[in-house]
């Protein structure tokens, strides 16, 4: 298994495509085509880190946070991202980032806090725009079945618990085959008309290879007129946070409590106990002010996330509180997620070789101590 496939892996799994624009997410540092011999997952790839990977016999690390995130002027270990980069370099450790990737993914960051803390009922907090696209095409009639199965076997025509979606009219198609064409009907040097389906289906922009590759495998003509526009709604499927409900209502004293003993916080900072049971939360790991407004907008009577700051807090109200658990304690847990996944992903990868380990990193990298 080379370093390209993990990162296939992880692709398949947390898209790339649904970073943020300002992240810097993928393979950072190393070559993809190196063979993996281990697998260190970490929250930040410290100097620390690849040193545990390198007396592991781990050349991979696959870093939550990136540990490049602005451009480089220089390798000269002067901090701790050029000595960490340059460790990496030297012992030819690979290093992959996922951040925003898996931030956006419900099942990633902040869907392992919802879990943590029980709820129920959960939907993205803030949907992303951007990442649905529909595909028009047209298509003979007498095939625009075989067209549409073969675009929803690609993943097109997906929308919330429904599949295969899409719409269709029926017209005429003309077209005028020129010398050296080899049309699938009508004759070259004469105009045809056909009777033809227009199919519309959405699918999001990872699915873009697959889908495209299916229409024009499956499509009969020697052109294929089709095209793509990006959707401005957002996909309730894949977004930052999340919101849902507790099983059983509790107090804020209640709900602090189990956030500290949960999430092994040093301190949570909130504004005022309104005094109100709990029952609607919403999360959103790492820094999260940003969702302050779609929390509330959303009903949330608690918003748990991190890095809020002087000003954030007096957006509280009497049926609103937020409670700061701390960023690295929000996203502890990504740790276990990645090695979960991983672990799973490449046993089924190639049965017939042997596995290779999946480590999570035992290095606290959290730069914060409370007194």
């Amino acid at each position: 298994m080379q370093v390209a496939d993990v990162l296939n892996l992880l692709d398949q799994w947390a898209p790339l495509a649904y970073s943020e624009e300002f992240d810097n997410t993928g393979l950072l540092v190393g070559s993809p085509n190196a063979e993996v011999t281990g697998i260190m997952v970490c929250l930040d790839a410290l100097e620390s880190v690849v040193q545990e990977a390198i007396d592991k016999d781990c050349n991979l690390i696959v870093s939550f946070h990136p540990i490049i995130f602005s451009g480089l002027k220089s390798l000269s270990p002067n901090d701790h991202v050029t000595r960490s980069v340059t460790k990496a370099v030297i012992h030819d450790i690979a290093i992959i980032a996922v951040h925003t990737a898996l931030d956006n993914l419900p099942t990633g960051v902040s869907g392992t806090m919802a879990k943590v803390l029980g709820l129920q009922n959960t939907q993205v907090l803030l949907p992303k725009t951007g990442v649905m696209h529909k595909l028009v095409t047209y298509a003979p009639s007498k095939v625009a079945d075989q067209v549409r199965e073969a675009l929803f076997s690609a993943g097109a025509g997906a929308l919330g618990l429904y599949e295969q979606c899409s719409f269709n009219t029926e017209g005429l198609g003309t077209f005028f085959p020129k010398d050296g064409a080899k049309p699938a009907v009508g004759e070259t040097g004469q105009r045809h008309t056909e009777p033809e389906t227009q199919i519309q289906v959405s699918f999001l922009s990872h699915q873009k290879s697959a889908v495209l590759k299916a229409l024009k495998t499956v499509h009969p003509y020697q052109e294929v007129a089709f095209d793509l526009i990006e959707l401005s709604q957002g996909c309730p499927e894949i977004g930052m946070g999340l919101i849902g409900d507790l099983p059983k209502s509790i107090s804020v004293d209640g709900l602090l409590a189990q956030l500290k003993k949960d999430f092994n916080c040093g301190s949570i900072k909130h504004s005022a106990n309104n005094g109100q049971q709990i029952s609607k939360i919403a999360v959103l790991g790492g820094s999260g002010s940003f969702a302050i407004d779609r929390a509330k907008q959303l009903g949330a009577q608690a918003y748990i996330t991190a890095d809020l700051k002087y000003h954030d807090f007096f957006k509280a109200s009497e049926d609103f509180i937020l409670m700061d658990i701390g960023h690295y304690e929000s996203e502890q847990f990504t740790k276990d997620l990645i090695v979960e996944y991983l672990s799973k992903k490449i046993t089924n990868f190639a049965p017939a070789l042997p596995t290779i380990k999946v480590l999570k990193s035992n290095v606290k990298t959290n730069p914060i101590s409370y007194y």
